[in-house]
């Protein structure tokens, strides 16, 4: 089902559908600051493995998720002093935070160091969905068979007809990776460059 969700103010009642949706166990695609996304609610197992079955991805490399703000980020990750300097002076943004994660995480979000890569895009319906469901999102990038990102919500819902519940056009989006850093031991490390500035990790 292909949803039009105006990008500076998602429409009340569709987010409602979308949060359904996810409550149900339903993957969705939805629009980032980056590219597009494909996700569902971390608390439910199920619906976790079927993105890993449609991204075919190996399940001991961990998805990162989305969350709403600062506040739901120390919900699910462990956030010093430094490290909660650092996301609100980055966040919300195109940058992908490796942190320590909480117990609140299910284990198979976590890396075998019990990390997690934590994501605040800066994209309103990314926001509306998060506060609506109150669970963080699984972040994985819409691509093609041959990894290329899929950057159209039309062809996103044509490469995967079936496996999508709910596929959102938001409108373009900016087609950059998030730039990746790592703030585990307040160390921090820039895993990937990409969208945002890195200058003050570097």
């Amino acid at each position: 089902m292909l949803i039009p969700i105006n990008p500076d103010n998602p429409q009340a009642r569709l987010i409602d559908k979308v949060v359904a949706c996810l409550k149900d166990g339903g993957i969705i695609a939805y629009p980032t600051d980056t590219y597009y996304g494909i996700g569902c609610d971390i608390m439910n197992k199920k619906a976790i493995e079927k993105v890993y079955q449609i991204k075919r991805r190996d399940p001991s490399k961990p998805f990162s998720f989305i969350c709403s703000d600062l506040k739901h980020i120390s919900d699910y990750a462990k956030v010093s002093n430094y490290a909660y300097r650092t996301l609100k002076r980055c966040l919300p943004g195109p940058y992908t935070f490796i942190l320590e994660g909480s117990k609140l995480v299910p284990k198979i979000m976590l890396t075998k160091r019990k990390n997690a890569g934590i994501r605040v895009p800066d994209n309103a319906i990314c926001m509306a969905i998060i506060q609506g469901l109150g669970n963080p999102v699984i972040s994985t990038t819409a691509t093609f068979d041959d990894d290329e990102p899929i950057l159209d919500a039309w062809m996103i819902s044509d490469t995967y007809p079936h496996q999508i519940d709910i596929v959102i056009d938001g409108g373009p989006v900016p087609n950059r990776p998030s730039s990746v850093i790592s703030l585990v031991d307040d160390e921090p490390e820039i895993l990937r460059e990409g969208a945002g500035d890195i200058s003050f990790f570097e």
